[in-house]
């Protein structure tokens, strides 16, 4: 997962709350750190993707594949 493919993910599922969420949930798999703290470290961005997703009680379905473009529709 790139970063851009990370924000729409967090874009598409979290909406307007996304921002809020990527600066103020402290990740448990992630020492505690916000996404953002997580991402500026140098974590990777799917890492980053999957422990919001654990916090934020996202469904597995949900949590897979999100954020890519699909070539055709570019």
């Amino acid at each position: 997962m790139r970063r851009s493919e990370f924000d729409r993910a967090v874009a598409a599922e979290f909406g307007g709350r996304g921002p809020a969420l990527i600066d103020d949930l402290a990740l448990g798999p992630l020492g505690d750190r916000t996404a953002r703290q997580a991402l500026d470290a140098g974590e990777s961005p799917r890492a980053v993707w999957l422990a919001l997703c654990v916090e934020a009680d996202v469904p597995e379905s949900r949590r897979y594949g999100v954020g890519r473009l699909d070539p055709r529709e570019r």
